[in-house]
């Protein structure tokens, strides 16, 4: 700055810079979030069928066959004639490891009144059945059958978006609804939702033409 003249331009002040999240916690709060949400997902929302978050199909359509084996590695379908609830999951899956005890326990309560829960695995490989096993020995799973889709097909016939998913199917193997997480299946509204469909009797045409 001269003596006698104009003062001289100064620099603007230097900003203080906010420091930026790194990766590790972007991604533990993505983390945070996702166990949040599924937390929410297994406790419900509102109440009835929406707190299950259950989508009933506009029309009910017959599932295309799924091709997936015993525990024993025989070859398995969705039998008609029983309401069926259909459980897509993996042993590697946190939440489906939150679901499987209520998936257990709804199949105690409720096989004499027709109910099948079949808990569908689509672990991988020739270690898929006893990976299965030890996840139900581990959670005490005694209600349960061991099924395995090792190829993923039902998954992929079925337009599953991840695991778990659960389909809910009525005697003539067509789907009544679905729900995409994990749920309480034996709480009060899951058991009702289910019992309403296992009052409904087969049409008695459909189990003739079954029989002849």
């Amino acid at each position: 700055m001269s003596a006698n003249g104009p003062p001289e331009d100064l620099p603007p002040p230097a900003r203080s810079r906010r420091p930026q999240p790194t990766r590790a916690l972007l991604l533990l709060a993505a983390l945070v979030a996702g166990a949040a949400l599924l937390q929410y997902a297994f406790r419900g929302g509102s109440g009835g069928e929406d707190r299950l978050r259950f989508v009933v199909q506009a029309e009910r359509r017959a599932l295309p066959p799924l091709r997936f084996s015993d525990g024993d590695g025989n070859p398995a379908d969705l039998a008609r004639g029983r309401v069926v609830l259909l459980n897509i999951w993996a042993t590697w899956c946190a939440p489906c490891r939150q679901e499987m005890p209520a998936l257990d326990r709804v199949q105690a309560l409720l096989a004499a009144e027709g109910l099948h829960v079949v808990a569908l695995s689509i672990d991988k490989g020739a270690a898929a059945v006893p990976a299965v096993k030890a996840f139900y020995a581990s959670l005490g799973i005694r209600h349960l059958g061991v099924y395995n889709d090792p190829e993923g097909e039902a998954g992929y016939e079925l337009g599953v978006p991840g695991v778990p998913v659960t389909f809910l199917l009525d005697r003539d193997g067509r789907e009544i609804g679905r729900l995409v997480g994990p749920a309480e299946w034996d709480g009060a509204e899951a058991v009702a939702l289910i019992r309403r469909h296992l009052a409904v009797p087969r049409p008695p045409s459909a189990a003739a033409s079954k029989g002849g």
